[in-house]
């Protein structure tokens, strides 16, 4: 019995009559078959692409609608909700932007507006990014800038930044290019001094170096899984050209910079004594980039960062509205908590306002107001779910006593 010649299994073709046939476990495949289904794959692809980019621009949401979403979440700040508002929306813009319009020379370029946002500990900057990212379409990423070092040194490469935002869109670098990214306590790498020493500053001056070709708009090379554990990785390719940088920090003392290029401490008859009080109860929000540059950022980085906002400080109205009014406020999870093991939690009016005034008092913010919560309710969350209680009152007496025998109470206001 002869045996069957070599054929292609898709399209029955003989060994004689194509050019290759590449074998397989079962069965052969011809030079023809495979070039046909290269062309429906990329058929397929660019079907995708479409529908998603064309789902991409349904969900658009206009700049009163995002800060109404971010009022849900975070009290007050209205400056820098709208600030990152109109960021975000123009950003959208820029993505829809077709690249046909751009060659014809009809259409004008927008360049993309990096934001910088300054505010004391505790005033919700990463709190808003959270919130916007939770809300968007795109790809977000949330790092932190302390941990990179110069290239060669210990620590992260600024290239660690895209490798976040890579895996946050399955390594999909098309997502990945048209992606925000949130750089959080972007003051930990001002420069030491404002003279250039003869010592490295790797931690400082070098990552601000090294993140300007990435907020202006390049072709990075990203390892996907970090810098230098893996060195025998590929790397991927990252235009960042469409991807918007948002970068935070409390820049600790620059409202005494502030302060001296305002002159807070005129004197004379002339003197709105009135006026000078209120600005230097909020100095932050006089805050402009050279200021920022007198703190240590150098003026290449702050030229990428054009648009400079502020967190204001939490007031006791503020901190108060925070306890009780946000869809994740922090009164409502301990309530939560508290029903998961049957129990119905109730807190006296003068118990917020007493949580309120200890927050003031030692300038923690609203993660203060977190710390001071569970100094008074530890006991009672280990206590009552052992016991039969249904209900739980929190009056004011038991929360100044669990509070005068926590740790909060030893703080030093300085």
């Amino acid at each position: 019995m002869a045996k069957n010649p070599l054929h292609c299994s898709f399209c029955g073709r003989s060994r004689d009559e194509v050019k290759i046939l590449i074998a397989g476990q079962e069965g052969h495949i011809c030079e023809n078959c495979v070039e046909h289904a290269r062309e429906i794959i990329e058929q397929e692809l660019t079907v995708k692409d479409d529908r998603s980019s064309s789902s991409f621009k349904l969900t658009v949401k206009k700049p009163i609608e995002i800060k109404k979403f971010l009022d849900e979440y975070a009290i007050g700040q209205d400056e820098a909700k709208k600030v990152l508002a109109v960021a975000v929306y123009n950003h959208y813009k820029r993505l829809q932007q077709k690249v046909s319009d751009l060659n014809t020379g009809n259409e004008v370029e927008i360049e993309k507006s990096n934001i910088i946002m300054v505010g004391e500990t505790g005033t919700g900057k990463t709190l808003l990014a959270k919130s916007i990212a939770r809300m968007l379409n795109v790809p977000f990423a949330i790092v932190d800038a302390t941990v990179f070092t110069e290239a060669g040194y210990v620590g992260e490469d600024v290239e660690s930044i895209l490798t976040r935002l890579l895996q946050v869109c399955n390594y999909d670098v098309t997502s990945a290019e048209r992606g925000i990214v949130y750089i959080d306590e972007i003051d930990k790498i001002a420069r030491k001094g404002d003279n250039p020493s003869i010592t490295r500053d790797v931690s400082g001056e070098g990552v601000q170096q090294g993140m300007l070709k990435l907020l202006e708009g390049t072709d990075v090379l990203v390892p996907p899984q970090g810098g230098r554990k893996h060195p025998e990785q590929k790397l991927i390719k990252i235009n960042t050209q469409n991807i918007l940088f948002i970068c935070g920090g409390a820049f600790d003392g620059i409202d005494k910079i502030i302060a001296r290029r305002v002159q807070t401490n005129t004197i004379g008859f002339n003197v709105d004594k009135e006026l000078q009080d209120n600005m230097k109860k909020n100095l932050l929000s006089y805050v402009n980039a050279t200021d920022l540059k007198t703190f240590g950022l150098i003026p290449e980085l702050l030229g990428r960062l054009p648009v400079v906002t502020h967190l204001d400080p939490l007031d006791a109205v503020t901190l108060r509205a925070i306890l009780t009014e946000p869809k994740n406020a922090l009164i409502k999870q301990y309530s939560k908590l508290f029903e998961l093991e049957g129990i119905e939690l109730s807190i006296e009016n003068d118990v917020l306002d007493f949580m309120v005034e200890k927050a003031m008092e030692f300038k923690l913010g609203a993660r203060g107001l977190r710390s001071i919560c569970e100094g008074i309710l530890t006991d009672a969350m280990y206590e009552l779910p052992s016991s039969n209680e249904t209900q739980f009152v929190l009056d004011l007496e038991y929360a100044k006593r669990k509070f005068d025998k926590s740790k909060l109470s030893l703080l030093k206001v300085a």
